[in-house]
């Protein structure tokens, strides 16, 4: 998997796919590849390339002319890095090229039938074989040629095909894998990711599963797998090609964190109703009644989504007196959970894509599970499948490691919390009690900023750890799990998040002056337990990093963060260890964008 660009038109293709790519690189990739053609100069020229965009661009020559084309950036699974394996694949006749999100899971079966009958594969991809399938197929069309060769195929795919003899056209397909077509004027463009799209056209149509399209320069049609007919409407994206640039940052991440201020207000306006102390959320599609007749939520993310879906399950348990809980959807989707009619399901996804929690969601959706979406992305696939949701406005995020997409997930919590709160037991005070504290969050997150160079000298002098220790208690404990993935990420030491009145239980046998702690300590009614914890900690001579909201007498140094409310502390109180995690990069010399081995949208098992 990782990301796809094509393009057919009247312009120079292969500049604009290039740039398409680099568009798309923060999705995390180790290779990439290029192939197009024109009717002028019939046939179709590939160059691939081991590495970045910039390496595959300083390979493509002078005369590498076309006006039709697809290009990819791959990010391993059936295959080291390399150049053979990189996208887009050729079939031997040098007839169709095939770039491929996804993967196959009959692969190995294909290849030994196809290799029986002769073909020689040249790289170890399961893409591959979907490239010799269509080269193969005897169909007239090459829809049809498309369709044949997917009947065979079982697992997950985002494709773009392209073929010598059908120069005026490509042919898309999605099952499980994003695929976003563009409307231009005629030119037509598709994508993986709206980000290579929204320089060229704010037109987009967003394929369904099951559902293929072709595009043709003034032209496209959508159809079912089946061939049936499909009525698809481009709607218009609301970002712009410049929420798309780094605004004078040295890197997105760094850039994203300092925008969660104003992030945290767009997922706020609107919402809010003084009137009744409560907030507006239009799109659940669940009213009062509904609201009272939910006995239980669960919440179903993957990583930084599954965190804030933790902090969400605490604020829903404490505003609303609904019993809630989080679980990894890659977890809940395998073990054949109990579907309760009751049970409110939530899937948390910043780009509405990620493949456990949209599997998770069309099972839940099978056994007549009610089911609400939380992403960042309008039209993606789980905002698509379930009943009704929250958009949670973070703009686009284009760091791998997500930062203002969880702060805002954590807010859009705090809404929903409130909305289900006032629908059943939460008092008027209390509602209003919330919505003053949702309302100080972007200033309180401006201050929490302003203290990015005293953060950014802690971080240099905890560099050289080879291993940290992030604890919390209750509200806590989701900030410490948040801040040990963050680090992990960007920085690439190891870290642990454990409960702190956990550590007595074991951890405690680890903790020695070369493992530092970083200790979340909110001024709650757990305030004394979290210090009785700090003080097992320093008896064996551990070294402590809290972050609080008053100075921790027996931490070797303190974070302070502005106290809110209880419930909201948390979503104050991670900003600073993302802070902590970039600088801690920053000083090893990390590719804080791109960490290695991950990518952004996690579209495969």
């Amino acid at each position: 998997m990782c990301g796809i660009v094509g393009y057919i038109g009247k312009r120079d293709v292969a500049p604009l796919l290039l740039e398409g790519l680099q568009r798309l690189e923060y999705r995390g990739y180790d290779s990439a590849g290029v192939v197009v053609t024109s009717p002028k100069t019939p046939g179709l020229k590939m160059v691939k390339a081991k590495g970045r965009v910039r390496d595959l661009e300083a390979k493509v020559p002078a005369r590498f002319k076309g006006t039709t084309g697809i290009a990819h950036t791959r990010w391993a699974t059936h295959g080291a890095p390399s150049d053979v394996n990189a996208h887009p694949h050729m079939s031997a006749d040098n007839k169709v090229a095939v770039v491929h999100n996804g993967i196959i899971d009959n692969a190995a079966d294909l290849r030994r039938k196809l290799e029986a009958d002769g073909v020689e594969f040249l790289s170890e991809t399961d893409t591959e074989v979907l490239t010799h399938l269509i080269a193969r197929s005897q169909a007239e069309k090459l829809e049809d040629k498309v369709r044949e060769a997917l009947r065979v195929v079982e697992g997950t795919y985002g494709i773009a095909v392209m073929h010598a003899d059908f120069s005026d056209r490509i042919v898309v397909a999605r099952n499980g894998s994003p695929v976003v077509l563009g409307i231009g004027e005629k030119e037509m463009f598709v994508a993986s990711d709206i980000a290579a799209l929204v320089a060229h056209t704010r037109q987009i149509v967003t394929l369904d599963d099951g559902e293929m399209a072709t595009l043709k320069a003034d032209d496209f049609r959508t159809y079912t797998t089946e061939g049936t007919r499909t009525s698809a409407e481009p709607t218009t994206v609301e970002w712009e090609a410049a929420s798309y640039d780094m605004g004078g940052h040295d890197t997105y991440m760094h850039k994203e964190i300092h925008e969660q201020a104003d992030a945290v207000d767009r997922v706020l306006r609107g919402r809010i109703d003084d009137r009744f102390s409560t907030v507006h959320l239009g799109g659940l599609n669940l009213d009062a009644r509904e609201a009272r007749q939910i006995r239980r939520v669960k919440i179903l993310g993957c990583g930084t989504s599954y965190h804030a879906g933790m902090i969400g399950a605490q604020m829903i348990e404490e505003l609303a007196r609904i019993p809630a809980d989080a679980e990894p959807a890659s977890e809940f989707r395998y073990r054949n959970a109990v579907v309760d009619p009751d049970t409110l399901y939530i899937a948390v996804s910043q780009s509405g894509e990620t493949y456990d929690v949209l599997a998770a969601v069309q099972e839940l959706k099978r056994k007549g599970a009610r089911v609400l979406g939380v992403v960042n992305v309008v039209g993606s696939a789980i905002a698509r499948e379930a009943d009704g949701g929250i958009y949670v406005h973070a703009g686009p995020e284009v760091c791998v490691v997500s930062t203002k997409c969880f702060t805002n997930t954590t807010v859009a919590f705090a809404l929903l919390a409130l909305h289900l709160g006032r629908t059943r037991d939460l008092s008027v005070r209390d509602g209003k009690r919330i919505i003053e504290g949702l309302r100080r969050l972007p200033q309180q997150i401006t201050e929490i900023l302003d203290q990015e160079e005293e953060i950014k000298k802690l971080a240099e002098s905890y560099a050289d750890a080879r291993s940290m220790l992030f604890i919390g208690r209750v509200r806590g404990y989701p900030v410490a799990r948040e801040a040990s993935l963050k680090l992990k990420e960007v920085s690439y030491i190891h870290a642990e998040a454990y409960p702190a009145s956990e550590l007595k239980h074991g951890p405690l046998a680890l903790i020695e002056p070369a493992l530092p702690t970083v200790a979340i300590v909110p001024d709650d009614d757990l305030l004394e337990k979290n210090r009785a914890a700090l003080e097992e900690i320093k008896a064996r001579e551990g070294k402590i990093l809290a972050v609080a909201h008053q100075h921790q007498e027996k931490a070797d140094q303190t974070i302070l963060v502005p106290k809110n409310e209880d419930e909201l502390d948390p979503i104050l109180m991670g900003i600073p260890l993302q802070l902590l995690a970039y600088h801690t990069a920053k000083a090893l010399g990390r590719d804080i964008d791109k960490p290695r081995n991950l990518a952004k949208s996690v579209t495969v098992e």
